[in-house]
């Protein structure tokens, strides 16, 4: 036997993979994970790590597109399309069009919570088992709204959730300032959900990571999937720039570059990089009781034990991780409106994350149809964190030939077709 040759591996060791090893190696496999950079080192690295189970509205909702199309030539706008002739984002972009209506919305969101809830009671079992310290506590989200018009679609949002058993508490602007001391006056109002956590998502991902290796997962890291060798309906090998390796199954969660990969296996998989930005501000003046999400500018706002973190925009501009300076002093300005935050925090790193998004919102995860060993762990939007531990403990079902705790009709990659 090569020393290559092995049990299952997962392409990629952000949230998705780490939790997916975990999960396969708690049913007795052993697991080999390749990663291009450090584990961490994408989009799990630096986000707002929010638990929101409460806040699962897919990326696709009524009204979404029409926001989009006012907001995509404007590079300060939450939501930025760089234009550019692509006919995979144009297939996208239609298909986000058809999965913005009513029915498919709802269908969506019905989808996600089902999921999140899921996620957030096997995240808190695994946190306990594992005693991993990576910062996490169940706050609760305050939402904010400075318009009287954002926050009766908050209303109006939160009352189909409230539908599917989510704990929503609406407060004026006075019962807003009362809870959250840290805020400016100005607000119309907001909604307070208490069932939603947060974490240091680095610190959960590399603290996990560390455990598993120590059980003997195998982690190789700076490690590049250069091809993917098929015969008879199976992947049989993966060679790499660290050498070959032969495994019996394959995870591919690979985050934004999963796409890529499964092209090579003619897998439709249609998901764009979303790039988001996040600022960690070490010495704010104002540390908020719990995280915040200020709606209209739509930047998270959660503190952690390295500081205040800052996360969000939404801007479909390729594999392209640049910073854009604009957008980072446009974010730290909406922060600043709504918080007592002074000019001076000290040294300001921004960070960029191409967060992997399907055009319905809803991730990818499933058997591949062509590859009897193949399953696809993909496409979680702005929910890698909120979705880690149920995506990974369906993946681990699905390879190991168990019923999975949920239907998973509405994640199975087939819905998008053939190529």
């Amino acid at each position: 036997m090569s020393p290559n040759d092995c049990d299952v591996v997962i392409i990629g060791g952000g949230a998705i993979g780490v939790t997916a090893a975990y999960y396969l190696m708690e049913a007795g496999r052993t697991v080999t994970i390749i990663e291009q950079g450090e584990i961490a080192s994408g989009s799990s690295f630096a986000n707002a790590g929010l638990i929101v189970p409460s806040f699962s509205t897919p990326l696709a909702e009524p009204g979404a597109l029409a926001h989009g199309l006012k907001w995509m030539l404007n590079p300060d706008s939450p939501f930025y399309i760089k234009p550019r002739l692509d006919p995979a984002l144009m297939s996208w972009l239609w298909r986000f069009g058809w999965a913005c209506r009513r029915a498919q919305a709802e269908r969506g969101l019905a989808v996600l919570q089902e999921l999140s809830l899921a996620s957030l009671a096997l995240l808190e079992e695994l946190l306990a088992a594992e005693s991993l310290d990576c910062g996490y506590r169940q706050a609760g989200l305050l939402m904010t709204y400075r318009t009287r018009t954002g926050w009766q679609a908050g209303l109006d949002e939160f009352a189909r959730a409230q539908s599917f058993g989510i704990q929503v508490q609406v407060l004026s602007e006075a019962e807003t300032l009362h809870r959250e001391p840290a805020l400016r006056p100005g607000f119309a109002g907001s909604i307070f959900l208490a069932q939603d956590a947060h974490l240091d998502p680095a610190k959960f991902v590399q603290g996990l990571a560390v455990r598993l290796a120590a059980r003997g997962a195998s982690l190789h890291t700076d490690t590049m999937v250069k091809e993917i060798m098929t015969a008879n309906g199976q992947i049989t090998g993966l060679r790499t720039t660290r050498g070959e390796f032969h495994p019996k199954q394959v995870v591919l969660a690979a985050g934004a570059w999963s796409p890529g990969l499964a092209r090579s296996l003619k897998l439709r998989l249609p998901v764009q990089a979303a790039k988001g930005y996040s600022l960690t501000l070490p010495h704010a003046e104002v540390i908020p009781r719990t995280p915040l999400y200020l709606s209209e500018a739509k930047v998270a706002v959660t503190p952690l034990e390295a500081g205040l973190r800052l996360a969000g925009t939404l801007e479909l501009a390729g594999m392209d991780q640049s910073i854009s300076p604009r957008r980072v002093e446009t974010m730290l300005q909406a922060a600043k409106d709504s918080l007592y935050l002074h000019d001076e925090h000290g040294q300001i790193e921004p960070w960029s994350g191409l967060r992997p998004c399907t055009p319905d919102g809803i991730p990818v995860i499933s058997r591949a149809p062509q590859h009897k060993n193949l399953f696809v762990a993909a496409g979680h939007c702005m929910l890698g964190i909120s979705l880690a531990a149920i995506t990974g403990k369906l993946i681990a079902q699905l390879a190991c030939g168990q019923t999975p705790d949920v239907a998973m009709e509405a994640t199975d990659i087939r819905r998008f077709g053939k190529r």
